[in-house]
């Protein structure tokens, strides 16, 4: 992208030096004062694609990094919450209705957070609503921890 813009500045000078050869000293200087104004317009246009180039592929890795990190999150839940069900299989005592709903809403919330990425990707909305998956993440993975220390008791 800089050496396109290096090019473009250059061949705007060497344009305004053949103008300004053929040309009377009043008319050099307005021709080349116009071609100066010109050029400044294209550098400035240049750099503000080239930033929201730069913005569009930040925003697309931090999508990517978020993503991979929810993934593994929602993961990690579901490898709990069967590790939670099979202790209640392999412990002899017969599972607390209570107990049960509970694990099934946890298991529910797990798969609502897969939903609600899955949405994201095909929408990309605003960060705030990711801002709100993550706490509604880090609120299940407390309530997945709570439950096991509850169950102890």
């Amino acid at each position: 992208m800089k050496k396109t813009l290096i090019t473009f500045v250059a061949i705007m000078l060497v344009t305004v030096t053949i103008f300004t050869s053929c040309q009377s000293s009043a008319q050099k200087e307005k021709a080349a004062e116009e071609n100066l104004q010109g050029a400044q317009k294209d550098l400035e246009k240049a750099q503000d694609n080239a930033d929201e180039d730069a913005a569009k592929t930040a925003k697309a890795e931090d999508w990517r990094i978020f993503k991979l990190d929810a993934e593994a999150k929602i993961k990690a839940n579901e490898i709990r919450i069967a590790g939670i069900r099979e202790k209640m299989k392999t412990s002899g005592k017969a599972p607390d209705a209570i107990y049960q709903t509970k694990i099934d809403l946890l298991e529910q919330q797990n798969k609502n957070m897969t939903a609600r990425i899955e949405a994201y990707t095909k929408t990309q909305s605003d960060w705030k609503s990711l801002s709100e998956f993550n706490h509604d993440m880090d609120q299940l993975g407390e309530a997945l921890k709570d439950i096991t220390v509850n169950n102890k008791n």
